[in-house]
């Protein structure tokens, strides 16, 4: 199984490479327009393997929820990739990709969604698959419902943006993991794992944004206590 995966739903975008099992990535961090390096980036991770588009078996992405702009990106990438080369595509969670990255066990991956908000979702980690207990929601930090008794990790930069307003949530964990990003290698992974009835015409695949506006009206922002 030959894969290449692309996730630029934050602002610490990746691609990677998964052949048989093995995972090479290249990192854009740094870069404030994804989308002036990434193409270049996927050039010179399949140079180094001496591969080409047309070798793949398919095209991941990671589809959301995230950044509107970055999402769009990857999938819109993904999408030109795939038709150039008559292959299919293989959307991906990034809050998924991001649990992927978390000890085995329940996992509560949280992403900030700006506007105040969250993205998280509820997973059960073991042996490199990711099972989702609750699907990907939009919520203020202060709607999130504490995990249940037991040993949960939380993971994802919801827990550095809301720190204050999680601190109830992040004391019920057994750890955390605020600095961890969805990467392009944990997408290539899950996508070889979906790759048997994940894959989905060019034409087919789309962003997961969860949320469908990307600004608050002023009436929202005078509501939550912001400034008009």
């Amino acid at each position: 199984m030959k894969l290449l995966a692309l996730e630029s739903s934050c602002e610490r975008a990746s691609v990677a490479l998964f052949v048989d099992g093995e995972v090479h990535m290249r990192r854009l961090e740094g870069h404030a327009n994804h989308s002036e390096h990434v193409l270049a980036a996927v050039r010179g991770l399949l140079a180094e393997a001496e591969s080409s588009v047309r070798a793949l078996d398919a095209v991941a992405f990671g589809a959301g929820p995230g950044a509107f702009t970055g999402l769009r990106l990857a999938c819109g990438v993904a999408q030109g990739l795939a038709l150039g080369a008559g292959l299919g595509v293989i959307p991906v969670c990034t809050l998924a990709a991001l649990a992927l990255q978390a000890p085995d066990g329940d996992t509560l991956a949280m992403t900030d969604a700006r506007m105040g908000e969250l993205y998280h979702a509820r997973y059960r980690v073991a042996d490199g698959a990711v099972l989702e207990l609750t699907p990907p929601a939009c919520c203020l930090p202060g709607e999130l419902v504490c995990p249940e008794e037991g040993a949960w990790f939380g993971i994802g930069s919801a827990f550095a943006a809301h720190g204050a307003e999680l601190a109830a949530v992040r004391a019920a964990l057994s750890g955390c993991d605020p600095d961890a990003v969805p990467t392009a290698a944990a997408v290539a992974k899950l996508a070889a794992g979906q790759a048997a009835a994940g894959i989905v015409p060019p034409e087919w695949a789309v962003p997961l944004y969860v949320r469908n506006k990307v600004a608050l009206t002023t009436a929202e922002r005078l509501a939550r206590g912001n400034k008009a």
